[in-house]
Order: structure tokens, then sequence, then C-alpha cells
């Protein structure tokens, strides 16, 4: 691969976190385990599908959040807009409640909803110009760099020590083929520290089951480094360094008001002319403290070869492989004054193509994480480095399966449909239980 110049490196190629396209003949490991298959028991539920948009445009809402009322219960939207939710009977009773950042939040009975093809639509929250602030830039990309700016001073500065859950899911269509799940502890510099931050391994699973590759397998190289060097305040220089804001034009969208604070959002895209696959996408971004509270973005595949050469490190010589979707999302969260990184999600799709075959294959990736509990570090002691996971990490050849139900416990099948924060309260017991029993 050739090098790139700071100003176009992108995420993943950054970090060396990109995918591999293998033979499944010499080199998969054998069928983990049976927990894909479809499910015998009783079924004491209603699904429910369909997609959430935008009301004045029909616009599709990628990463909308649907939730029970009074319930863990709670799912996204997928970069198509379109979800499916698993409703146990004795909530079908209540509402369905759906949030956009940036949206009017929508309060929809269950009862009313179909079983598929629904569709709720969510009405842009605007703030009138009278409330908006005089002294606020009046140029995007000025309050941009202002915001960048001021990363010191409002994301946390010492070193922490997060418990963060991962999960990572691999599709063929609409089919699970893959999926791994991982308690990790990440080692967090403070952001105004060069220092990268550390992740070591605590527990992790899967369940791979490869007789649904066709002839290919598609492996995740990287693991939880995909979604933790989506903290673009970390690590700006991966889409916004200095250098590389020249390449993009910003311009306000729209501005909203959460908790009581006026939130700008600004998109932003790549100038034509410009070559390199650069982003695009949107900035929610607090006006009063120049905070960056949250951003969705995706990579601008025009140039097919050019996008492939990011993402894939080995494939057969008669496979061409191309992304054609890699979105990506991140949310900070607010704690005495000061924020940190809390969530991110990387959403990959890509085709097969087989040079002796009339038809192509494709595949989705899916990998997110989320952080459940973080505390100061003050020692800012890290793991030695054979403890650390590897930047090159697979995890799903590394995790074993469902070889500890005493930590899974009742959480003993992966639910990709499931959003990550309810898989994330079902293990939170046992991560207290272990944290009593190692005292």
């Amino acid at each position: 691969m050739t090098s790139k110049t700071p100003s176009s490196v992108p995420i993943r190629n950054a970090k060396n976190i990109i995918l591999s396209v293998l033979s499944t003949i010499a080199l998969l490991l054998p069928i983990a385990s049976n927990a894909l298959q479809e499910e015998t028991a009783v079924v004491d539920y209603n699904e429910y599908s369909g997609e959430v948009k935008e009301e004045s445009s029909n616009k599709a809402l990628v990463f909308a959040t649907l939730s029970v009322e009074g319930t863990n219960i709670s799912t996204i939207t997928n970069t198509e807009g379109n979800f499916l939710l698993k409703v146990p009977k004795e909530h079908l009773s209540k509402n369905l409640i759906v949030s956009f950042l940036g949206y009017k939040t929508k309060m929809v009975p269950i009862s009313s909803l179909e079983p598929e093809g629904n569709e709720i639509t969510l009405q842009i929250s605007v703030t009138q110009l009278s409330e908006i602030n005089i002294n606020a830039p009046k140029d995007a990309l000025a309050l941009v760099k202002e915001t960048l700016k001021n990363r010191d001073d409002n994301y946390f500065d010492d070193p922490a020590l997060m418990t963060a859950f991962y999960r990572e899911t691999i599709k063929r269509r609409r089919r699970n083929v893959s999926l791994a799940e991982a308690v990790v502890n990440v080692y967090k510099t403070p952001y105004n520290a060069s220092r990268d931050d550390a992740v070591e391994l605590y527990k992790a699973r899967k369940s791979t089951d490869y007789s649904k590759l066709d002839t290919v397998a598609l492996k995740l190289q990287g693991g939880p480094y995909n979604t933790l060097y989506v903290d673009m305040m970390k690590y700006p220089e991966y889409i916004f360094s200095e250098e590389s804001l020249s390449n993009y034009k910003f311009v306000f969208d729209r501005s909203t008001r959460i908790n009581d604070q006026l939130i700008y959002v600004i998109r932003f895209k790549q100038y034509e002319g410009i070559l390199e696959p650069l982003y695009q996408g949107e900035l929610y971004i607090d006006v009063e403290h120049k905070i960056l509270t949250g951003a969705i973005f995706s990579l601008n595949i025009t140039d097919r070869k050019k996008a492939a050469e990011l993402f894939v490190r080995r494939k057969p010589a008669k496979v061409d492989v191309w992304p054609t979707e890699v979105s990506y999302r991140v949310d900070y969260r607010e704690k005495d004054g000061k924020w940190y990184y809390g969530y991110s999600s990387v959403f990959m799709e890509f085709k097969v193509d087989w040079e002796d075959k009339w038809f192509n294959s494709q595949y989705s990736m899916t990998a997110e994480m989320a952080i459940t509990d973080w505390e100061k570090n003050p020692g800012d002691e890290r793991p030695r480095f054979r403890e650390r996971i590897k930047k090159s990490i697979i995890l799903s050849d590394e995790a074993s399966g469902f070889s500890d139900p005493n930590f899974w416990g009742e959480y003993n099948i992966i639910e990709p449909e499931k959003s990550i924060e309810s898989a994330i309260r079902k293990i939170q017991r046992q991560l207290r239980r272990e944290e009593r029993n190692s005292d």
C-alpha cells in the first residue's frame, strides 16, 4: 500500500485496522458453536420492523434510537434507516420512544405497529434565530477550529481506566455469519496527551458459522481499536488535522436544543477536485462551550479502487472486493464539567465478486463499543505490552465461544438485533459480582 500524507490518512489505514478476505479452504477455523441457529423456544415476544425517516424530506435517519417506554429494551436504525425490534408481550401496551439528535422525539403506541413495513417520521427541531448567541462564530469552519482548539479545556485531562462493552457482527446479506462480543479495559490517556490509548481484553466470546460465508470468509482486523479511533477529539489527525481542514467545506445546517444547551449541526464534505476518499457527515457542537457532543459521518466512496486499497489486506487472486458503504458514529458524555468518549460504531458494507461467477456476494460488518463505567487512573497505570490487545487482532479468532457461562450468566446468547446498551445491562451484574469476588 502506498504511503499517504497526514491530510488524507483514513481512520482505518492510520492504525493498520483493515479488512482481511481469506480463502476458507486453508485459513479458516472450524465452526465455533450453534448459537446462530434458529431459536426453537416458544416465542414470547412480538417482532416489529420498519424505517425511520425525516418528515419533510423523506430522508432515512441513520442510527436513530428506538426504545420501549419504561424498559431497557432498545435498538437503533441501520445505515438505511431500517430497524428490527423485539418486544416482550408484557410490554405491548406501552409506547415506543423514537429519538434522533436534532429532531423532535416521537411517542408511538406499540399496539399501533404492524409486524413489518412500519414508517416512522420525525420532525426537525428548529431553534429560532433570536435564541442564537450573537457571539457565536458566523463561519462554520471557524466554529470547528475553535472546538478543536478548546479540546484541552473541555475534555478530561486525567488518565482514566474505562470498562467497555464491544460487539462486532458480520452478515452475508441479512444472515448473521459471525458474532463476537468482549468486555475490555480501556486505558484512556488525557485528551491533551499525545500517547495512544491501550486496550486490555477482559472477557470475550464468539459464535461463527463459516458455512454461511460461501467460499470466502471476511475477518475484521483491529477489534476494539476500530471503534476507539473514531474518537475524533482524541485522534483529530485522522480526519480533521490542521492540514486536512482545508479539504472540507463546512456549512451550518440547523440548530436544536438538547438538555437546554444550544447545539449547532454542521454539515461537512470534501471539496470537488480532491481525489483521495475523505469524509462527509454532521457534527453536533454545543455552541456556548464549543464542545463536540457527537458526530455521524461516512467515507466518500467514489473511486472504488482507491476505497478498496484502504481496507483489503489479503484476498484470493480471482476475487474483486470493494466497499460500498463505510459509516461512523461517535457520542460523548459529560461528567463534572468534563467530556469524554462514550460510544462509537463503524458500519462497513462490501461486495465480493468472483471472476468465474455470474453473481457477487454482499457482506456487512458492524463494530460498536460503549463505555459502561470509568474511574480516574491517577498513577496512569497501564498493562504490560504482552497483556494488551494488539492493533492487528482479529477478535473472532481470539474469542473462545461460550466457554465461560459463569460470567455471561443469563446473557447466554448473542442478540445482535438489540442495542449494545441492552446487552450491557445484562452483564453488569456479572461485572459487579466478579469485582466483589476479587476484593
